[in-house]
């Protein structure tokens, strides 16, 4: 089973009952909370994205991408062509560990300075590449047309349907119940997510075993 982004929105329909033009209107804004929750909630290998850039000498900030979430690592390569990871810190401690940024080396430290820039220490005193591995947004479903797909809408329709319709009934103001029942689905579908994401994806079954969950 997998929707399409047409298919979603006439299921959300036909679970709510609701064709309301007001409600109809809103629907790509229930799709996209959906997929904002599943993204908060699960770390998959799909959402890993690799990114090059440069630092600048005597430039301590380096752009953030636009479909930045999270980092995973950031790395140098220096005059050497040695790689060198740069450990993540605060802004604080970055401010506390190179107070004056005129004094330029070699890049070890960074941080998030605004939704923009990251921040590094030392500044840099030459030009060095970068390789910047993170989490990112993807597309949402709601930016293609209807026929489009999305990895969420073909490998998630699950968690992409309850945590939609989650989202139209508390726009309905619908019975607490319901939007319980919805929520309970929603998080069923998060944790089977979550055990292709954070066990199956990431383990070798002929070394490690079979991922064995606890008896209730």
């Amino acid at each position: 089973m997998s929707f399409t982004y047409g298919e979603l929105k006439q299921a959300i329909q036909d679970y709510t009952e609701n064709n309301e033009t007001t409600f109809v209107n809103n629907l790509p804004i229930f799709i996209r909370n959906a997929e904002e929750r599943v993204l908060k909630n699960v770390q998959l290998d799909f959402f890993r994205r690799n990114s090059s850039a440069s630092f600048l000498a005597s430039n301590k900030y380096l752009a953030i991408p636009s479909d930045y979430l999270a980092p995973f690592s950031l790395q140098l390569t220096d005059s050497d062509g040695n790689e060198v990871f740069l450990d993540f810190k605060d802004v604080d401690f970055i401010s506390e560990f190179a107070p004056d940024a005129s004094v330029t080396g070699t890049p070890r430290y960074y941080a998030v300075f605004d939704i923009n820039n990251f921040i590094v220490a030392p500044t840099p005193s030459t030009n060095y590449t970068v390789e910047l591995h993170y989490l990112y947004r993807p597309a949402s479903l709601t930016a293609g047309t209807d026929s489009g797909t999305t990895w969420l809408s073909t490998n998630a329709p699950m968690a992409m349907l309850y945590g939609s319709l989650s989202e139209a009934y508390v726009f309905m103001k619908g019975e607490q119940d319901i939007i319980a029942q919805y929520d309970k689905s929603l998080q069923n579908a998060i944790a089977g997510m979550k055990l292709l994401g954070e066990a199956k994806e990431v383990t070798d079954e002929y070394r490690m075993g079979r991922v064995r969950r606890p008896k209730q």
